[in-house]
């Protein structure tokens, strides 16, 4: 998995699946909350997400008020945001990437 932010903008490559994955991406995310009250999340072609990286985003959301929008380029894990509920509190949206 690899992270590369552009302003308010975190885009994550690869798959999403580990702890230390759950760890960049929060580590990530809370420097960006310092600047920023809104993130855009491109999960390029993630095929799921781990629960933690779902919590976090959740909390981010609910708790700490981000305002955050998260663009999907796989349709298997859109498919989870949408089981789970998450689709209008992530803000979530489908994108096709080119890979």
């Amino acid at each position: 998995m690899e992270l590369e932010v552009s302003s308010s903008t975190l885009v994550i490559t690869g798959n999403i699946k580990s702890i230390y994955n759950f760890q960049e991406i929060k580590r990530t995310i809370d420097d960006m909350i310092t600047n920023y009250k809104h993130i855009n999340i491109n999960i390029v072609d993630s095929l799921s997400i781990t629960s933690s990286v779902i919590g976090y985003l959740n909390k981010l959301v609910l708790k700490d008020d981000i305002d955050l929008s998260v663009i999907v380029g796989n349709e298997q894990l859109y498919n989870l945001l949408d089981d789970l509920n998450l689709v209008s509190t992530f803000k979530a949206k489908r994108n096709k990437y080119d890979n």
